[in-house]
């Protein structure tokens, strides 16, 4: 059983310097070279990694309100993931839960999901898809536990990754998947290009780019056709909206 704590020991400087606050997560994970390689992917972009190699230590740990997050693998000694987080959420405890499995099938995302978990990612999976998942439930209400999102005729199916507008189905690829689910889930907010291109794209700085407005343009050409009323709005000098007109 391990308990041990993977955030790097900063090294003493001569000017003292503000403070920035660390996001501390929980990994429980029994896979040594996952654990090892998840912590120190995240240590980089400053988290505070606890790592726990079994459920039950796991499941302590949560309980005890360290914790802002928490990653878990599906499948556990003592304990697996699933009942870990089920017996979170009995107790009301809203720690937003990643769970990390080798198993793909819809029925596996689904029992994840209903478990109480608020995101799925499959193994194998890369380092940046990760980071990006985290910081996307970082952001995201503490109420979004949902699978199908929806706006007026639009529908998300979070699960079967599918969308459709009045029973048409739409094709999206996974950056426009991405995209409209982040507008979906903030219905009638004005949202800047800037936010866009950091909560969608994931970007530190701000670049000089028609990056949004090409996706926008691309979602909007499949979700709106020609006859339909328009969802998707252009607000002049501010940004982007997602609403049922009146």
């Amino acid at each position: 059983m391990t308990v041990m704590s993977m955030m790097p020991v900063p090294e003493h400087e001569a000017v003292s310097r503000p403070i920035e606050p660390v996001i501390r997560l929980l990994l429980i994970e029994d896979d040594e070279s996952i654990a090892s390689e998840v912590s120190e992917e995240l240590k980089t972009r400053g988290y505070d990694v606890t790592w726990v190699d079994n459920g039950i230590l796991g499941l302590e740990a949560a309980q005890s309100g360290q914790y802002d997050l928490m990653v878990v693998d599906r499948m556990l000694p003592e304990m697996d993931g699933l009942s870990v987080i089920e017996a979170l959420r009995r107790q009301k405890i809203t720690l937003p839960v990643l769970v990390l499995s080798a198993l793909s099938a819809v029925d596996d995302r689904v029992n994840g999901l209903k478990a109480g978990g608020d995101d799925y990612l499959t193994k194998p999976f890369a380092m940046e898809e990760l980071a990006a998942r985290l910081e996307a439930l970082l952001r995201r209400p503490t109420d979004s536990r949902v699978t199908v999102l929806r706006v007026g005729p639009l529908e998300m199916d979070l699960i079967e990754r599918k969308v459709s507008r009045s029973g048409r189905d739409v094709e999206l690829l996974p950056r426009e998947f991405r995209l409209l689910e982040y507008m979906m889930r903030r219905p009638g907010t004005v949202l800047t290009r800037t936010m866009l291109l950091e909560d969608v794209w994931n970007y530190r700085f701000v670049p000089q780019t028609n990056l949004v407005d090409v996706h926008i343009g691309k979602l909007r050409r499949k979700i709106d056709l020609q006859g339909e009323t328009p969802l998707i709005h252009s607000i002049r000098g501010a940004g982007f909206s997602l609403r049922v007109s009146d």
